[in-house]
């Protein structure tokens, strides 16, 4: 036998001239004793070698070799973690990027050989070669880095690879929105068409598009002239997913102003009637966006409806999320506080409110330095 036992896990091979360390994981879930051995080329390396892994398994950070592959990982963590404790459409998210580009470019890579080096040359794959944006390689970064640190934590990685990459930088987007003279063009092109409601509950509200498709009609209290926003429809893919709203602080109770009011009662008449005498009459729960054929509007469709419409009559380019940007901006050159504005728009606090509208910042801190230069004239 060409092996012999120099000291405790270490042994020397002369045919091959190598030297053998010992590593001894313990036992895995089957109760199988779990043994490697790593080569070294001189004495003081493997010595060195066997003292490291002792530390490590000494401090319980030595992680059982597994020939896991990236996929079952992703596989395990989606089923396991995000499929149970997150929502639908996060879900559907997360399982289009691993299908289209994780598993295609990642998949096959054993988890405890995918190095910084190669998720560094991932993320330049697909910014060079696939051309897709700064943002959206950002999403794929966020998603590995919460897949392989619940791996770190669950004892399958010593260290997220994440951690020593540099995913692109987020670029921010400008916001678009419209000035009040814009946005009474915009209510009097819209009047009388199925556009009108979504629009003003927008543009007057600030609702997220999935909280105008999911509003309903027992969370309007025509008598105390409130709304209540408190659900969301939106879609996953072809799915159509109700669901809570964003977070506790988009579960909130807005004032309907008079037009508004107004419109709302006309438009809770007008769904009365088509369904009067119907199979299926008017009912409190029923929502209240509905296109002409009196059916809900899927969040996509009226997106789209509302880009057409936009295009059709020339208006400056907005999307219908563009108008809950209009109304933040209108109210603060009305001189709402920014804590306020970010309380109308269900912001978990007001510095999501200052990150996403820097220019009403701009704006505030140019009125105050205003003030103080009148006030010393």
């Amino acid at each position: 036998m060409s092996r012999i036992t120099l000291e405790r896990g270490i042994s020397y091979d002369e045919l091959r001239e190598n030297y053998y360390v010992y590593m001894d994981y313990g036992r895995d879930e089957s109760g199988r004793r779990v043994r490697r051995y790593q080569t070294y080329a001189t004495l003081l390396q493997a010595r060195q070698g066997l003292r490291a892994f002792l530390a490590q398994r000494e401090s319980s950070r030595a992680v059982t070799p597994t020939p896991m592959t990236l996929d079952e990982w992703l596989e395990y963590w989606m089923e396991q973690v995000i499929v149970p404790s997150r929502a639908e459409t996060t879900a559907y998210s997360y399982r289009k990027i691993i299908e289209n580009h994780l598993s295609p470019a990642l998949g096959s890579v054993p988890i405890q050989r995918l190095t910084p080096q190669r998720l560094q040359s991932y993320y330049t794959f697909l910014l060079q070669e696939k051309k897709l944006s700064p943002n959206t390689i950002r999403r794929h970064h966020d998603l590995l880095s919460a897949a392989l640190h619940t791996a770190q934590r669950q004892d399958i990685l010593l260290r997220s690879p994440t951690d020593r990459v540099e995913p692109p930088k987020v670029v921010h987007r400008e916001t678009r929105f419209y000035s009040p003279e814009e946005l009474k063009t915009l209510y009097a092109l819209c009047r009388d068409t199925p556009l009108e409601l979504p629009v003003r509950l927008a543009g007057g509200l600030g609702l997220r598009r999935e909280e105008l498709c999911g509003l309903r009609w027992n969370c309007v209290d025509f008598s105390l002239r409130r709304v209540h926003i408190r659900s969301a429809r939106t879609a996953a893919g072809a799915a159509i997913v109700y669901k809570e709203t964003k977070n506790r602080s988009s579960n909130r109770v807005l004032y309907i102003e008079d037009e508004l009011l107004a419109l709302l009662r006309r438009e809770w008449e007008r769904h009365r009637q088509r369904t009067a005498g119907t199979w299926e009459p008017l009912r409190d729960d029923s929502l209240v966006l509905v296109d002409r054929r009196g059916l809900p509007w899927s969040p996509n469709a009226l997106s789209l409806a509302f880009t057409r419409f936009i295009r059709r009559h020339g208006l400056p380019k907005i999307t219908l999320h563009g108008l809950r940007h209009t109304f933040a901006t209108v109210a603060s050159a009305q001189g709402a506080p920014l804590f306020d504005i970010g309380k109308a728009l269900g912001h978990s606090s007001p510095a999501t409110t200052g990150r996403i509208y820097t220019h009403l910042l701009d704006q505030t801190h140019q009125a105050i330095l205003t003030r103080v230069a009148d006030a010393v004239r």
